[in-house]
């Protein structure tokens, strides 16, 4: 049973989602603010944190900032808007996934499964591409014999891009593979974790090697 952290200071929504992820078979640890979510993420080490942008005293943004620098916990965060600032904000803070409020438990239990599945190992190979080597039995990733320490979603699109060196992929192909999104999804999930996936890999985020753009189509991995 996984164990979650929900931290959202709404009581009726903090209590909603409560006992909706919990007859999916969650184990839910609930905190109303960013300071008690904090301190029970430090004393249950939750599988994954859903995260309400809107707290106060120390805001989502910063919560989550704060969660990444801990380690990899995967990260859900919950927004009531669909607002660029709000979804481009909290992916750049390090947000795997996002849902805009009010969603169905079912529907987030889905989300949270997807990402979950996403530190799974995803083939038997190791590879060395550059500096970079991909250990993919293991999930692990070094950089000059150095660990990069990577998110299950970080991770897991370096799987994907890296499958076949210079195969071009689509945004909503990359939605499709890391994120378990069938539908139309939102491309700056993509976007985003390419960003912060370039900031651990590349010399020079700003003319990446490893995880290159193909304007106006997606990414492709190398060719080195």
């Amino acid at each position: 049973m996984p164990t979650l952290l929900l931290i959202e200071d709404d009581p009726a929504v903090r209590e909603g989602l409560c006992l909706g992820l919990r007859r999916h078979g969650h184990d839910v640890e609930p905190a109303a603010d960013g300071e008690a979510g904090l301190r029970l993420l430090d004393a249950r080490r939750p599988d994954l944190v859903l995260l309400d942008l809107m707290l106060p005293g120390i805001d989502g943004f910063e919560v989550c900032r704060r969660i990444r620098a801990t380690g990899p916990v995967p990260i859900i965060m919950l927004t009531a808007r669909g607002d660029d600032i709000d979804v481009v904000g909290g992916l750049e803070a390090g947000a795997d996934d996002y849902v805009v409020k009010p969603v169905q438990p079912r529907v987030l239990d889905a989300r949270i499964k997807a990402v979950l599945r996403r530190g799974g190992a995803a083939g038997q190979a190791r590879e060395q591409h550059g500096a970079l080597t991909i250990d993919r039995a293991a999930c692990e990733v070094t950089k000059n014999g150095e660990p990069v320490h990577l998110t299950p979603t970080e991770l897991r699109l370096l799987l994907e891009l890296s499958r076949v060196p210079g195969r071009v992929l689509s945004r909503q192909q990359l939605l499709e593979l890391v994120w378990e999104h069938d539908y139309l999804g939102d491309s700056r999930l993509v976007d985003a974790c390419v960003q912060r996936l370039r900031a651990k890999l590349e010399d020079q985020p700003a003319a990446p090697v490893y995880v290159r753009t193909v304007r106006g189509f997606g990414y492709r991995f190398g060719p080195l």
